[in-house]
C-alpha cells in the first residue's frame, strides 16, 4: 500500500510526475492538448498528495479553491506501471479528506472524454457527471464531475 504525503506544488517529485503526466496527455488528445494546457499550470497550488512506494513516487494529485465553497482537483496521475492498485482512490480519497479539512463542501474537476480510466476512476468514487463549468464550458471533448462532501 502506497504512503501518501501531503505537500505543495513546489515539490520535485509532484513536477516530475506532472511531466509524465502531460506527455500522457499528449500522446491522448495530440494538438488539442495546448487548449487544455493553459488550464493546467502548477505553480502556486498549495495543497498536493503525492503516493509513494519504496520511496518512489508513483502517484499525485491535488486541489486548488474555485469557489469560496469548492475545490477543484487537478493533476490526478498514477505512473503506468503502478495503475490498477486503488492507488488513484486512495490519492483521490485524501484529496477529498483535505477538503473537508479546509472547510469546502465539495470537490468539481474536469478530465477529457477520451480518458476512460479517469472516467471510470471518478465515477467509482461516486463523482457525479455535471454540466461543464467555467472554461470548460463550450468543449465537446470535455466531461466534468462533482462530488458533494459531508
Amino acid at each position: 500500500m502506497p504512503i501518501l504525503k501531503r505537500t505543495n506544488s513546489e515539490n520535485i517529485d509532484f513536477i516530475n510526475l506532472v511531466q509524465k503526466l502531460d506527455k500522457v496527455l499528449h500522446e491522448i488528445n495530440g494538438d488539442e492538448q495546448a487548449f487544455f494546457t493553459q488550464f493546467n499550470k502548477i505553480d502556486m497550488i498549495k495543497h498536493v498528495v503525492i503516493a509513494y512506494e519504496n520511496n518512489i513516487p508513483i502517484g499525485c494529485g491535488a486541489i486548488k479553491e474555485y469557489s469560496s465553497d469548492t475545490m477543484e482537483v487537478k493533476r490526478m496521475f498514477v505512473d503506468t506501471k503502478s495503475q490498477g492498485k486503488g492507488t488513484a482512490s486512495q490519492i483521490l480519497k485524501e484529496l477529498e479528506l483535505w477538503t473537508k479539512e479546509l472547510g469546502y463542501k465539495k470537490c468539481i474537476l474536469e478530465t477529457g472524454i477520451k480518458q476512460t480510466r479517469a472516467i471510470a476512476l471518478y465515477k467509482r468514487n461516486n463523482f457525479e457527471i455535471i454540466e461543464n463549468y467555467g472554461q470548460y464550458k463550450h468543449i465537446k471533448d470535455s466531461i466534468c464531475f462533482e462530488k458533494k462532501l459531508f
